[in-house]
């Protein structure tokens, strides 16, 4: 027996028994307090901390060639549009494995899936390390960069993981963690790339491959060793089906889209958008790509416990007007050439993608929760509504997402190629959020849609028990 299964079984004799190889916990309700306080959160947490380790190396991996670019100099012969297409390349396959990538949790378990996953991260590294060198073609840099998309597809499996052990009420922190966690792989590979070519030179790229081969073993390992599998978490191909007939999947799907699609689609152009438009050197521009990636990062949590304390569809909201803002910021200073003023409203984007993305995903499953009650299930049964089509939902929802990276880098492609500039790109962003923050407002936080689901919730939890109504609270979106 594992010392896992030792743990548990001391614990609570019916949380675990050995299946398919161990590893395996067959009870688990984290919405019972008791099991949560004595044994629930211990098993969660530890869970939490080598996912985020996991996802931090995807993304890692995945954002590999917004720092390749820098190192491909006159010598590569690719052109500024060209490497703003090779860095998308990552970004839509990635977006499209999330979908594949969410519902292997159930056919194998999250604790299995994030060692194979893990280590299949080392397939991308390791190709980059044999084709990265002048004279390669093109071609052949667009398919190897395509191999990173595997490191966006971890992020999908990591959250719908993450998303079971935790009960409703701490979801927004728990996946902000997850989340926040992972996206640090993006400023601490751009990091990693400034250190190589502040020293060893922009000759070298292959020193920031080898530093992450070991790093990628080491977080499979930690996988194999200190994680668990969710047997109530069952194969459930219905679950797809029915997120995808479900309207509220893709009002969030648009909503996470703005957020984190700005996200990530930022942080892979950042550095190309400051050589292109203010002539950055790759080094300059290296300098100052980390600091947004990495304080929208940091603030991901944020955004979550924000959203569980006031609700994730007023955070979200907020965000999005504050974005626009922060847009009109970055259009100004992009029409006159103002590096200074350029920098305050970009890094401000940032850390406003990365509060929108923790409250955004915190209305997941607390809207199908609040389904649940409105279809006058209760406790247990409520729960593991929520968790059923929220986790289906998280995947399609993620993937759009990330596509939204592939459109902010096809756009910044386009304006630098018609304009010379990428202010038409940030008209064009501008545009994106009035109408996500006109959405969120229309169908969360309307006076008459709120009334009227607030109203049904009420009638559908009338008979529910005073425990059952304190939790329906943390349905609210």
């Amino acid at each position: 027996m594992t010392a896992a299964a030792a743990e548990t079984r001391n614990e609570s004799p019916e949380a675990r028994r050995p299946r398919r190889g161990g590893r395996w916990i067959e009870r688990w309700d984290p919405e019972d307090e008791g099991f949560w306080r004595g044994t629930g959160e211990r098993i969660a947490r530890r869970n939490l901390v080598f996912s985020v380790l996991s996802e931090h190396i995807g993304f890692s991996v995945w954002s590999l060639w917004s720092v390749m670019v820098l190192f491909m100099g006159p010598e590569y012969g690719i052109a500024p549009a060209e490497k703003f297409f090779l860095v998308a390349m990552p970004t839509v396959v990635g977006g499209v494995l999330r979908v594949p990538y969410t519902f292997a949790v159930a056919r194998f378990g999250g604790r299995n899936w994030t060692v194979i996953s893990a280590a299949m991260l080392l397939v991308p590294t390791s190709v980059a390390a044999v084709v990265l060198e002048p004279g390669t073609s093109y071609t052949t840099f667009l398919l190897v960069a395509a191999l990173a998309g595997v490191g966006g597809g971890n992020f999908a499996s990591s959250m719908t993981n993450i998303n079971s052990f935790y009960p409703l009420r701490k979801k927004g922190w728990a996946l902000g963690m997850n989340a926040g966690g992972g996206n640090i792989g993006v400023p601490v590979i751009q990091l990693l790339g400034l250190l190589v070519i502040g020293t060893a030179g922009a000759a070298h790229p292959r020193i920031v491959l080898a530093v992450y081969v070991p790093l990628i073993v080491v977080a499979a390992v930690c996988a194999a060793l200190f994680m668990d599998n969710l047997a109530p978490v069952t194969n459930d191909t219905g679950a797809a089906l029915d997120a995808a007939r479900e309207p509220h999947t893709w009002v969030m799907s648009l909503l996470y889209l703005g957020t984190f699609g700005s996200f990530i689609g930022y942080s892979f152009a950042f550095g190309l958008v400051l050589q292109n438009q203010f002539a950055r050197t790759p080094l300059q521009a290296a300098s100052l790509t980390f600091i947004g990636p990495l304080l929208g990062s940091l603030i991901r949590p944020v955004g979550g416990r924000l959203a569980d304390r006031f609700g994730g569809a007023r955070i979200t909201l907020g965000n999005f007007v504050a974005m626009g803002l922060a847009t009109g910021v970055v259009i100004y200073a992009s029409a006159v050439r103002s590096l200074a003023v350029f920098l305050v409203g970009f890094i401000a984007l940032f850390v406003l993608t990365g509060l929108g993305n923790g409250s955004t995903y915190k209305m997941i499953p607390g809207i199908f929760q609040a389904q649940a009650v409105r279809r006058g299930l209760v406790g247990e049964e409520a729960a593991a509504y929520g968790r059923r089509l929220s986790g289906a939902a998280m995947g399609l929802i993620g993937a759009v997402g990330a596509l939204g990276g592939l459109a902010i880098n096809l756009a910044f492609r386009q304006s630098f190629l018609v304009a010379g500039s990428g202010t038409p790109a940030f008209v064009a962003f501008l545009g994106c959020y009035v109408v996500c923050g006109a959405v969120t407002w229309t169908v969360y936080l309307r006076p008459a849609a709120r009334a009227r689901r607030m109203a049904r919730t009420a009638e559908a939890a009338a008979a529910a028990s005073a425990e059952e109504r304190r939790h329906a609270v943390y349905a609210e979106v």
